[in-house]
């Protein structure tokens, strides 16, 4: 039977198949490029997807179209809209919480918590873990009496436990929170009276309470470009300088009547107008890494941390998960520190949106206690934007480990930019870029992610490596083993990772330079891949993506050694202890159950891919192996495999209780051939 599968399917064992015919194969390019990022914010649900049943038009057909045609083509799933979901009777919060609220009866929100209560869906229960099963409906009753109270708290549940009240010993929804019944009790007049567990609170102080959140002063100052970077300032006024001396010394060389050109006009992040930085980049060796800058000496106390003073990274032999647009959240990395994932990083934030104070892009910097290495990557494309950036975040992100610079993201909007992967052809804006980083971050390393290069067949990280580990001074550097035009249409090149890997060894020798970790990346999906993956190409580790994406549990399997035939009821708990980390994160009120609901969907839209090891004829399972459809060996297996996202959304539904009739899910990657991955196995 196994031989009758076409060439890159799951080879599945003949009892648990339904047809030989493999079901539609997700498109990871589709999902990476619809980063909320490009277009609008995250939880906008704007991305730069296609609609689903988009025909590819050819070339004639695209120079034929209209500039207005093109640009409504261009980039978006129109229909991966999530609007935030409201209760029908908006209570203010301060009531909610048992405070007063300062504007009274002017107040835009109801006072009036019986109305509230009244109109307010039902409490949701929160199961606890014994309560799964693998059968339907998959969560058992729990043998207790409701007990609902009459009137005017007819929404409460009394038999219910709030997740983020079991975890903290407090609700700060109080009243408006879906889980209600579990943090109030009824007060001698009938109504309703929030409790607090002293006990909970305090322990959960330092093992609960999220870290490096920013203040709204420093959020006001940023967004009235008020905000100090003298750091920053003395840098980029020192590249001006030089690059003004240059242009000076070149001009004195060339005799002509035609009058120079004026150099362009920016604005820099502070709303200071100065001149851009030359086309044409200044030698990096005039700019030196370690030299004291008089102009910061002069105005800030401190002198700038030089590199051999930065934190060291010992790294070697760590899990590394690997920094994912959307759905690597706070909760989705959680959820993988349980499984053993050693070092996190942040979603990618862009350098301007963090200049201008976006709260959104400054939630990306939120770290949950458990997570034991934290660094925040960002994306930008010069260093008028990096620079500032990179002192802001130093400032303000307290807890923070390492910045991780964006040199990979092949996004189309974000490489016309500059961004991402298009600095790998920039390598004069690169290196003044972080050579003026390091100096902002002071004592934090600066770590650098990027592909093999920007065009397939044009392998370029080979040549640029050695000066980011050597000239640049980065403290740690991942390559993905793809180029930019690759994405993942082919397998990951290992084999020039370790090339690259060699190259950057020698120069460090060769420098008498402190050795600094070299991660690779791309197409590691099981225990077996780890290991061999290090082993063939020498690297420090292996950073995790799509396989933790698809299995969270794969660093588990990395730390033990071993493939786990993991039970579709433990990966009940999985995606249970996932709607409890978004409830605490997002809230539990109406509005955080549906966020939460949302990116429990982002997940289970590619944990779905994931393929039983007890069903396969040969281990391990390849990544890139499209799986036929297929039946589990229990009912819940079988649904934790269902392409169809109305069985995530009933998914969701048994934790965060119903969807509401205006909420859909419409997943972020398209379905596609992969087409070049089959030819390689």
């Amino acid at each position: 039977m196994a031989a009758a599968l076409p060439p890159g399917t799951a080879p599945i064992k003949p009892e648990f198949l339904v047809s030989l015919a493999p079901r539609d194969a997700p498109d990871d390019d589709a999902a990476e490029g619809g980063t909320s990022h490009a277009n609008g914010r995250a939880g906008s649900g704007e991305t730069q997807d296609e609609p689903e049943g988009t025909k590819k038009l050819s070339g004639a057909q695209r120079r034929r179209m209209s500039k207005e045609e093109r640009k409504n083509k261009r980039g978006a799933n129109k229909g991966r809209r999530f609007q935030k979901v409201r209760d029908e009777v908006e209570l203010c919060w301060k009531v909610a919480i048992g405070k007063t609220c300062e504007f009274g009866a002017e107040c835009r929100n109801t006072h009036d918590v019986a109305a509230y209560l009244a109109a307010k869906p039902r409490d949701i229960r929160f199961p606890q873990p014994t309560q799964l099963s693998y059968r339907s409906p998959f969560i058992e009753p729990t043998g207790e009496d409701e007990e609902m109270v009459d009137g005017d708290t007819q929404s409460v549940d009394f038999s219910t436990t709030c997740p983020i009240f079991e975890k903290t010993g407090e609700c700060r929804h109080g009243l408006k929170c879906r889980y209600l019944g579990g943090h109030v009790r009824k007060g001698e007049d009938g109504s309703l009276e929030l409790v607090v567990d002293e006990e909970k609170k305090a322990r959960a102080a330092s093992l609960e309470k999220e870290l490096n959140f920013v203040d709204a002063v420093s959020l006001k100052l940023l967004r009235t470009k008020k905000y100090p970077y003298p750091i920053a300032d003395a840098y980029l006024k020192e590249l001006q300088e030089k690059g003004n001396d240059e242009k000076d010394e070149e001009e004195a060389k060339v005799e002509t009547d035609v009058p120079a050109a004026p150099q362009p006009e920016v604005t820099e992040p502070n709303g200071v107008a100065g001149n851009a930085a030359p086309a044409d980049p200044t030698p990096e060796s005039s700019i030196k890494p370690d030299q004291p800058n008089p102009v910061v000496e002069a105005d800030t106390p401190d002198v700038p941390v030089r590199f051999m003073e930065k934190k060291r990274l010992h790294w070697t032999g760590k899990t590394y998960l690997a920094p994912l647009t959307t759905v690597g959240n706070l909760p989705f990395r959680r959820l993988c520190v349980d499984y053993g994932a050693d070092i996190t990083c942040g979603e990618m934030g862009l350098a301007l949106s963090f200049l201008q104070g976006s709260k959104e892009e400054w939630s990306l910097v939120r770290r949950h206690p458990s997570e034991s290495i934290f660094g925040v990557q960002i994306a930008g494309s010069k260093p008028q934007l990096l620079v500032p950036a990179a002192e802001v975040l130093a400032r303000e992100g307290a807890n923070i480990d390492f910045v991780d610079l964006n040199c990979g993201c092949p996004i189309d909007l974000v490489y016309r930019q500059g961004s991402g992967s298009a600095l790998l052809d920039a390598a004069g804006r690169l290196g003044k870029s972080l050579i003026g980083m390091n100096k902002a971050l002071g004592e934090i390393p600066l770590t650098v992610k990027l592909r093999t290069g920007v065009k397939d067949g044009r392998n370029t990280a080979h040549k640029l490596m050695p000066r980011l580990a050597s000239e640049w001074q980065v403290s740690a550097l991942t390559l993905h083993g793809r180029t930019r035009q690759q994405r993942y249409t082919k397998l990951a090149d290992w084999d020039y990772i370790k090339q690259c890997v060699e190259t950057v060894r020698a120069k460090v020798a060769d420098e008498d330079l402190p050795p600094i970790p070299i991660f690779g990346g791309g197409d590691c999906f099981s225990s077996e891949d780890y290991y061999a993956k290090m082993e063939q190409s020498g690297v420090d580790g292996v950073m995790i993506g799509r396989g933790a994406l698809i299995k969270p549990w794969i660093f588990t399997e990395i730390k033990e050694r071993r493939e786990w035939d993991i039970t579709s009821r433990e990966r009940l708990e999985l995606i249970r202890k996932y709607a409890e980390y978004g409830l605490n994160h997002f809230g539990s009120d109406t509005a955080g159950v549906n966020t939460t609901r949302r990116y429990l969907c982002e997940a289970l839209s590619f944990q779905y891919r994931y393929v039983p090891i007890g069903l396969l004829e040969r281990l391990p399972s390849k990544i890139n192996d499209r799986a036929p459809a297929f039946r589990g060996r229990d009912e819940l297996e079988t649904l934790l495999a269902s392409p169809d996202s109305r069985d995530w959304v009933k998914i969701s539904e048994m934790f965060l209780g119903p969807a509401p009739e205006t909420w859909s899910f419409t997943p972020k990657h398209k379905s596609n051939a992969y087409g070049a991955e089959e030819s390689q196995g």
